[in-house]
């Protein structure tokens, strides 16, 4: 595709990894493979300044795509994780009850609300200059709400698994998200963003999200990984890894559809399986894989396949 670049990473893009992110789900973003159509919605979302909605599975990369992206624009990253508890203005500012209600208790209370008001990390990526000056202002030890260090005044914001949310939430995040404005109710203070920030969502679709929301959103799907790019994927986070065992081991997901059913193994879930038959010295074609990738593939009620042919 020729077109011009804002973002325009290798299609294995690799950063200096954390020695936490050995194991587990690496959501460092220091390894991320990448498809044109990938790169397309990440330029698209940055020359319109929307939201980038990712949709896919559990364990397909969407969490992992906003830090990465991060690191290759050397921008500011901050990442919530949603919940049902999640309210939108949580993402905007929050107020501290405890210490409110301590002071209380205390005969200390603030003559206002401005010592108890929180930035969120919408407000950190809009203006981190107004943000951390709401700290100060508050009396607390300033941070950045878990934001990597970055000269940058431009950010990466990933709101994760917005479908956890009550509907609600989507709804109430149009205009902030919409016109990079908000005012803080407590204070009367007006916070808007001095460079628009690139806005990551993810949803596993488990909650269909309201339409006006994703017509304000680029949208990017992350179909299945085929057989080649599991095999890709294994060889960047383990290149000691042979060809035998990451061949192997996506030979089996790739003829799972069938047996799977709603819920088929993730690319995750794949890499569990490489590194485990990698640190057991396990090869794909024993009964020893049977057994094992009954345990890191075959879940949620998925049939099981059989043996990887050697």
């Amino acid at each position: 595709m020729k077109y011009r670049k804002r973002f325009d990473p290798n299609p294995t893009q690799v950063f200096e990894a954390s020695s936490a992110s050995t194991f587990a789900d690496r959501r460092d973003g220091s390894i991320y493979i990448y498809t044109d159509e990938i790169v397309l919605a990440v330029n698209v979302a940055l020359a319109t300044g929307r939201p980038l909605l990712v949709r896919g599975p559990s364990g397909c990369g969407k969490s992992t795509l906003a830090r990465n992206v991060a690191r290759w624009l050397g921008r500011r990253y901050y990442e919530q994780v949603i919940s049902s508890r999640t309210q939108a203005r949580d993402l905007l500012w929050e107020m501290d009850l405890l210490r409110r209600l301590q002071d209380a208790q205390a005969g200390s209370l603030a003559p206002d609300n401005a010592r108890y008001v929180r930035p969120g990390i919408l407000w950190w990526a809009f203006d981190r200059r107004s943000a951390a000056a709401q700290v100060r202002r508050a009396g607390a030890s300033e941070d950045s709400a878990g934001s990597e260090a970055s000269a940058e005044e431009t950010a990466v914001v990933l709101l994760d698994e917005i479908d956890k949310a009550d509907p609600d939430v989507p709804n109430n995040l149009l205009v902030p998200l919409g016109s990079l404005t908000f005012r803080v109710d407590e204070t009367g203070d007006q916070i808007s963003a001095l460079v628009a920030p690139l806005v990551l969502i993810t949803t596993n679709d488990e909650r269909d999200l309201p339409p006006a929301f994703v017509r304000r959103c680029v949208e990017l799907r992350l179909p299945a990984p085929t057989k080649d790019q599991l095999v890709t994927i294994g060889r960047a986070h383990m290149p000691e890894a042979g060809s035998k065992l990451l061949d192997g081991v996506a030979a089996v997901l790739a003829s799972s559809d069938s047996a799977a059913g709603p819920n088929p193994p993730s690319t995750a879930e794949y890499l569990d399986t490489v590194r485990a038959c990698l640190s057991m010295g396990v090869d794909p074609g024993s009964d020893l894989f049977d057994t094992l990738s009954k345990v890191t593939l075959w879940k949620h009620g998925r049939g099981f396949r059989g043996r990887a042919a050697s």
